[in-house]
Parts: C-alpha cells; structure tokens; sequence
C-alpha cells in the first residue's frame, strides 16, 4: 500500500479501485495533486450519481487504499443487503493518459 502511494506520488500514474455491487459499480482513481505527493486528485464514479471530483490529503488517500485493500467483496455486499457481486474488485495502477476522467 505504501508502494502504491510512492508510485502514484513520484510516476505519471494513477491507482484505479473498481468495485462491483450487484446491479452497479464504483470506480474511484487516485493521481497525485503537485510534485510532493501530499495532495491527491480523486475522482469517483458510481453508475447512479455520476462523477464526483475531489482532493484528497496523502493520509485520507492512504486510508482509502488500506479501506479498499483488506476489504472482503463478500463481506461489502452482504453489508448493502445484498448477493455476492458478479465480478470481483479491482486494483490496478496505470499511466495518467489511461486514466478515465469526467
């Protein structure tokens, strides 16, 4: 998780969190706001409400990852009141210009 942060902080890359919920999914993307790494761009997608733009401090973000990485897809599912998700969650890091955006 650690390594993540100083990838998306130092390389032209994103961290990219999709997760799937039956009948809808939620992509969140992290890149790194200014050359120190201490302020993060972070959009949010969810098939209902759309796009959601926000910055984000480095430990929010880390927060966020640690939330996502240990994080059952079972145990998120059953918490909503429903089935098990019919595709598993991802985690991906990837360059800036593959990142989609609003």
């Amino acid at each position: 998780m650690e390594c993540t942060l100083v990838e998306v902080t130092h390389e032209a890359v994103g961290a990219v969190f999709i997760a799937h919920q039956v009948g809808r999914s939620t992509r969140t993307q992290y890149v790194a706001a200014g050359d120190v790494g201490e302020q993060f761009q972070k959009w949010h997608f969810d098939d209902r409400l759309g796009w959601h733009e926000t910055t984000a401090p480095r430990r929010m973000a880390r927060d966020e990852f640690i939330t996502q990485f240990t994080r059952s897809p079972s145990t998120s599912t059953e918490r909503a009141g429903e089935g098990v998700a019919s595709e598993p969650d991802i985690f991906v890091v990837k360059p800036v210009r593959e990142l989609r955006t609003p």
